[in-house]
């Protein structure tokens, strides 16, 4: 073969080569997507990625399958999807922990940045943090509440699900900010809500989903909620900002996520599909029964959003002093 030939046979192949990922693109997805969930089956990261997934499956026609790799507050599973080809079939469904918390809280201890090394597709749900406290206590108001957190300095505690969590530091924000002392304990996630049931503890930053029944049995007593405005799910309950605490904002939130470099037509085609779900009157009537207030919007508010919530959890994980075990 002459050399001209052999030229313009190696431009062919390059060019078949080229095409093939974009075509792959196009084809997207032909096979099977994990979607990544960096906890145990059963929490609300589970719930909410099981739900919108069932809705991914129904509008591409292939399977979403979720797979739970839970470890290191949620370190393993976002670390195995920052490594994942980026090629869209490796997504994952994280919350404000591991991808904003994280980076700050385990500063040194991980070579990983949930915030720069992944590509965000978009926000699922804010899920408010909600102040309640044990019946006990006959509190009712954030007034009697700030009452009572300063007459007994020395015999108040409350629960966390965990160091460096969204509950120990909305706790820790709400006591800086109003100025009275209360002894952090730190629980492995639902033990600590068995404990301010039991009435050991006194009150606690919890998920609206994780307390919503008991506050509705009359086993606890919301205070208040973290969000900027009031819960869809509670709205007779004021927000921490209104009832004295102007800028107080604070909660859990939840979100897709690609590895970084995922091509942009994916993105966005699971980030129309994800708004599509959540403006679904069926799909919005069983989050906000469940505490979650829907979040629709673009990956580029998303982001920005993400990078916000990173540099306000910093400032917080720095002046409270969690560092993780």
């Amino acid at each position: 073969m002459k050399l001209a030939s052999l030229a313009k046979a190696a431009a062919v192949a390059a060019a078949l080569l080229a095409a093939a990922p974009a075509q792959a693109q196009q084809d997207w997805p032909n096979r099977t997507v994990k979607i990544v969930v960096a906890f145990t089956a059963g929490g609300t990261t589970d719930i909410l990625a099981r739900m919108i997934g069932q809705r991914f499956a129904d509008k591409f026609k292939q399977p979403f399958i979720v797979e739970n790799k839970p470890g290191g507050a949620g370190n393993i599973g976002t670390e195995f999807v920052i490594r994942a080809p980026a090629d869209g079939y490796t997504i994952m469904a994280n919350s404000v922990g591991p991808a904003a918390v994280n980076p700050s809280l385990f500063a040194g201890k991980i070579n990983f940045n949930a915030v720069t090394d992944l590509d965000p597709i978009g926000q699922i749900a804010d899920v408010p943090n909600v102040l309640v406290v044990h019946p006990s206590t006959n509190i009712k108001t954030m007034a009697e509440f700030l009452k009572y957190a300063k007459a007994n300095p020395e015999n108040l505690n409350y629960a966390s699900t965990g160091i460096g969590t969204s509950s120990h530091l909305s706790g820790f924000l709400l006591s800086a900010k109003a100025g009275f002392k209360a002894e952090h304990i730190p629980y492995k996630g639902a033990e600590a809500l068995k404990d301010l049931l039991a009435g050991r503890v006194q009150f606690m930053f919890a998920t609206i989903p994780s307390v919503i029944q008991h506050i509705k049995a009359g086993k606890l007593t919301a205070i208040a909620v973290s969000s900027k405005n009031r819960s869809r799910s509670m709205p007779e309950v004021p927000t921490v900002a209104e009832s004295g605490f102007p800028g107080f904002e604070a909660g859990s939130w939840f979100g897709f996520f690609a590895p970084k470099n995922t091509p942009r037509d994916v993105v966005l085609a699971l980030n129309k599909a994800l708004n599509e779900a959540l403006t679904d009157k069926e799909i919005d009537a069983r989050l906000v029964l469940d505490g979650a207030d829907p979040k629709p919007g673009t990956p580029e508010e998303f982001g920005a959003f993400v990078k916000a919530e990173y540099q306000k959890w910093a400032e917080v994980v720095k002046a409270s002093g969690a560092k993780a075990n």
